[in-house]
């Protein structure tokens, strides 16, 4: 991992005081900027999140979904978690923290809001930080590319219905026209967009064209990514500011739901006897969340300024810190999935 991406945290962190302070400072700005939309999308914030997606799908080879029958035990416990597991798990947390633990001291206005962003949070597995992630924990990389491809090509056709599920579940008002058009602008049109591009480079420059572009254009993501930030926290400064619990509060059932999700994962995994190269990364593919999707859809689905939004913001806040703990536990806990003989071998 780069000094850029390990640092992370810090990078959203100062995006968030920038933001804040450019509220303040320039309130007819960003006043201006929350007006531009069209059928309740941010043309703006529409921009920036394709600077985000497209490099990272360019990545995604959708040809080594052939391969999916070589780890088939493996897939199997990722899409369990990830389609499942983690979207319901995550909204009966949030249902429980919001509405309940900690209903005293969140906005009460913002509790079906605050649920909303936590359910668009889980309910769409993780694409890029995936790769670094595996890296990080020894994972073996065709494993981690066709899951990611996978979870990708399911994300097209379930994530819709997944969170108008889950938002009705929790009696929440399912704007269907607005999700739908964003399931297109923000997951189909990319995911076609970056296959034709990285059908065109393969086919005329040939592979390393290919790995030069996305190297070429990978900062983008994270660019992009923090800009956005800097405008959804200069709409929200305000509340920010006067209620500074509400990110805190916001993160505990964020962490736990990871936690629990690894743990699942990475259970099952030993249980079936998955190698640990693919454990590893199955566990962290059914512990990460894709933040940049969730951010983009609580905008579009319930405005700049709304606690959806800021929920989601609080899941790239801890996203990096949180996820590099698990790729821990994985890396200590290695030998748990050597055969006994092998164990006792050891010195």
């Amino acid at each position: 991992m780069g000094t850029f991406a390990r640092y992370l945290s810090l990078w959203v962190a100062l995006c968030i005081v920038a933001g804040i302070s450019l509220g303040h400072a320039l309130p007819s700005v960003f006043t201006i900027l929350a007006g531009l939309e069209v059928q309740h999308i941010n043309l703006p914030v529409a921009v920036l999140v394709w600077l985000m997606i497209v490099p990272m799908l360019l990545k995604v080879d959708f040809s080594q979904l052939a391969g999916v029958r070589q780890q088939a035990r493996g897939m199997g416990v990722t899409l369990l978690v990830n389609w499942a597991i983690k979207p319901f798990s995550m909204a009966l947390l949030g249902w429980l923290f919001v509405r309940h633990v900690f209903a005293a001291w969140l906005p009460a206005g913002q509790h079906d809001a605050y649920i909303a962003g936590l359910i668009l949070l889980a309910a769409a597995p993780c694409t890029a930080m995936v790769f670094v992630w595996s890296r990080l924990c020894g994972g073996e990389p065709n494993f981690t590319l066709v899951q990611v491809a996978l979870n990708d090509t399911i994300m097209v056709v379930a994530f819709a219905p997944i969170v108008g599920l889950l938002l009705g579940v929790a009696s929440i008002h399912v704007p269907w026209g607005t999700l739908l058009l964003s399931v297109v602008l923000y997951i189909v049109v990319p995911v076609l967009l970056a296959q034709w591009w990285r059908w065109h480079l393969l086919r005329n420059a040939g592979q390393q064209a290919l790995d030069a572009t996305i190297k070429r254009i990978d900062p983008w993501s994270t660019a992009a990514l923090l800009a956005t930030l800097v405008l959804l926290f200069g709409f929200q400064g305000e509340a920010i500011i006067a209620q500074p619990m509400v990110i805190a509060l916001l993160a505990i059932p964020i962490v736990l739901q990871v936690y629990f999700n690894a743990g699942i994962a990475y259970g099952l995994s030993r249980w079936l006897g998955v190698p640990h190269c693919v454990a590893g990364p199955a566990a962290l593919i059914g512990a990460s969340n894709f933040f940049e999707l969730a951010v983009a859809a609580a905008i579009s689905l319930f405005g700049l300024r709304s606690g959806a939004a800021l929920a989601t913001v609080v899941g790239v806040l801890v996203e990096v810190p949180v996820m590099l703990s698990v790729v821990h536990i994985v890396r200590r806990t290695e030998p748990w999935f050597l055969q006994p003989k092998a164990v006792e071998a050891k010195p």
